[in-house]
Order: C-alpha cells, then sequence, then structure tokens
C-alpha cells in the first residue's frame, strides 16, 4: 500500500516553502507520496514546518482524521515543535522508517450559551482565551468549577489552558507551568482588578466556567487557540471540560519534558549535579 503524506508551511515565508519543498523532494525519492497543505484524510502523518501557530493550524486538520503532528519548528520558541531545521535529512529518514512515537495531548471542548439560549462550540489544544470585546472596556464575569461559583472579578482576559498551553498565554499571564502528561485544567486571569485572582488547577473531569455578569455592559469574546472565534456578549456562559478528542503528536525522542523547557527557554542550569551543563 501506497504512503502519503501531508506537509504543511506557512506559504508566505520563504523558508518555510524551501523546507517544505525540500522533505516532500526527499520522501518522493523513497517513494512516499506528498500532499501540499491540503487534507489530512487517508495520510499517515502530518509533517508541519513554521512556528506553533502553523503547527496548531495543522492540528485543526490532523485531528479531525485522527492522524499525528510532527512539527518542525520555523518559529521562536516552538514547544509544539520536535524538531530544529537543521534535523529536517534525520527527520525524513525516521519518517521513511516510521521510527518515530506518537503521544496523546488533551483537548478541551468549549461551548458558550448566550442568553437567547443560541450554543456555540469549538474546541482547543492550548486555550480558550475569554477576551473583551472592546479595547476600553474589561470583562466582567464570575469563574466557577463544578457547578459552584468562586469569584467575580473585572479583568482584561481569563485564559482556559490545557497543560500543552501552559508553556503558551497561560504562562505569560503567570499561570503555572505544567508537565504535558498531567491530566489537568488551569483557570488564569489576567490583569485582573481582585484580591483572589490567582491561577487555579483542577482535575481532569471538572469543568470551568465563566459567566460574563448580564447587568453589566460587556461583551467578550472566546478565541480558541488564538483562531476560532465565538461571540460571547452580555449575560453568556462559558463551559470549558476535557476534550472528547485528542491530538496525536509524533515524537522523535523520549527526552523528558524537563530538557525541553530548559532548551526551549535557554534555562542556567550550570552546577547541577557538579555538571557544567545540562542539555
Amino acid at each position: 500500500m501506497s504512503r502519503r503524506i501531508l506537509v504543511v508551511c506557512h506559504e508566505g515565508r520563504h523558508d518555510a516553502v524551501r523546507a517544505a519543498d525540500r522533505v516532500s523532494d526527499d520522501l518522493r525519492e523513497h517513494g512516499i507520496e506528498t500532499v501540499r497543505n491540503g487534507s489530512a484524510e487517508g495520510v499517515e502523518l502530518v509533517v508541519v514546518l513554521g512556528g506553533d501557530g502553523t503547527i496548531l493550524r495543522a492540528a485543526e486538520e490532523a485531528r479531525n482524521h485522527d492522524v499525528p503532528v510532527l512539527g518542525v519548528n520555523l518559529g521562536h520558541v516552538g514547544f509544539l515543535a520536535e524538531a530544529e531545521p537543521e534535523a529536517l535529512p534525520e527527520v525524513v529518514a525516521r519518517i521513511v522508517a516510521r521510527d518515530y512515537s506518537v503521544e496523546e495531548r488533551m483537548t478541551l471542548d468549549v461551548q458558550v450559551t448566550t442568553p437567547d439560549g443560541r450554543v456555540q462550540r469549538s474546541w482547543a489544544l492550548n486555550e480558550a482565551a475569554v477576551e473583551k470585546g472592546e479595547r476600553a472596556r474589561m470583562v466582567v464575569a464570575t469563574i466557577g468549577v463544578d457547578g459552584r461559583g468562586l469569584s467575580s472579578f473585572g479583568c482584561d482576559a481569563i485564559i482556559l489552558a490545557t497543560p500543552t498551553g501552559s508553556t503558551a498565554y497561560a504562562f505569560s499571564g503567570g499561570g503555572p507551568v505544567v508537565w504535558p502528561d498531567v491530566e489537568a485544567l488551569l483557570l488564569v486571569p489576567i490583569a485582573a482588578h481582585a484580591l483572589f485572582t490567582r491561577p487555579m488547577v483542577v482535575g481532569p473531569s471538572s469543568v470551568l466556567e465563566v459567566e460574563i455578569l448580564p447587568y453589566e455592559e460587556t461583551h467578550a469574546v472566546v478565541w480558541c487557540d488564538g483562531r476560532r472565534l465565538l461571540d460571547a456578549p452580555s449575560g453568556s456562559r462559558i463551559e470549558v471540560r476535557r476534550g472528547e478528542r485528542p491530538v496525536r503528536l509524533a515524537r522523535l525522542t523520549e527526552a523528558p519534558f524537563s530538557g525541553r523547557l530548559v532548551a526551549k527557554f535557554n534555562l542556567p542550569v550550570k552546577g547541577w549535579r557538579n555538571l557544567r551543563e545540562v542539555p
């Protein structure tokens, strides 16, 4: 049976297009058919050349067909990527040999119910961000967990994230770094005007809730991974729970997540166990 690989890149970046051309040509030399920026239906792997934004775009397509994603970082931090550009020959060799493992990453199912009863649904791999719809106003909301209210405040945003997303928007907002194999949901208020606005971590069976207060002139929006937009006018209720369908990521190494943190953030570990440096 013939093998097919979907190659996805940022078509507006010349380096990404060149890298995608190179990967496609090398795979075809080994008898593997390649598809560029198309559907993931019927492919065995989605290879992404770009930053985390491009990987998130590809994950949307790959998730629909339960296909793993292998990212090559052409962006800045690239937490979702598995390899750097200089490793492209190895990436191709490992794909040809089917020498990679696949891990599942938890997602979020997001539901917004507006005051008129309209229900909108989406999903996220990193986070659902409840943000102010108007620059001059705050989001005035009540947060709750499992049907019980916890606090009300005004803020710039409320981040509802997965462990994968703990190193993305939630991290920038002061949230904790959560190892990706931990099953949990995060809630991180951004610039909240209140005393109790600490980030929270709850179990995977919990439901995070945000209610946009109906008596305030507040209009909010919910961005899922910065790609899918849901409208949340005053009086809306946002519910976020563990997603029914995960995203599958292809891995080339079994290196621990701590090593990825050190590498991506260039953390100083000199002196650890009397070693000069730990990669």
